[in-house]
């Protein structure tokens, strides 16, 4: 009758609604554009919240930097461990788009490219993954606090939200 408490899920929640109450809370600041110009970004995600548990699963930290051309067009590159420990890689080509939903500090990005990682016996847990390398798509919805610094959630497919922080310069 009663569902058993999980103190994973819990975890989770108070994650996610902290992160929306960061942004409602800060919603009606006046945020100025970023750089006119082509900028690079460095970013981190020092958290990855999954949707299921499973026992594999440790924790992810990603390191990676980006170009965001002046027509917002963006490539770029990062190094992570996946969720099962092995060293990995994404490098990719994507758009941004800022002001999304009429938002001064609110923009929404999206990115395609080629993974590499998952091999052993976790190769089936990406699709399409021949030799560790899978076409990833990765789109992402991110809230810049200041002309210089964002975060972000990034949506991994069916399998978790990644947290980051970014840094243009």
């Amino acid at each position: 009758m009663f569902k058993r408490f999980r103190p994973s899920r819990a975890r989770h929640r108070m994650v996610l609604g902290s992160c929306i109450g960061l942004l409602s809370a800060t919603a009606f600041a006046e945020v100025p554009d970023s750089a006119d110009g082509p900028s690079w970004q460095l970013f981190a995600s020092p958290y990855t919240m999954h949707w299921s548990h499973d026992d594999d699963h440790k924790p992810v930290f990603a390191l990676g930097i980006e170009r965001i051309d002046q027509d917002r067009s963006l490539w770029g590159a990062s190094a992570f461990r996946n969720s099962f420990g092995q060293a990995s890689a994404y490098v990719y080509y994507g758009r941004q788009w800022d002001h999304f939903l009429g938002q001064p500090a609110l923009y929404a990005k999206i990115s395609g490219g080629l993974m590499y990682g998952y091999r052993g016996k976790f190769r089936n847990k990406v699709p399409l993954n021949v030799g560790g390398v899978s076409p990833a798509i990765v789109p992402a919805i991110g809230y810049r606090v200041t002309p210089q610094s964002a975060v972000q959630l990034n949506v991994l497919g069916t399998a978790a939200l990644m947290f980051s922080y970014n840094r243009n310069f």
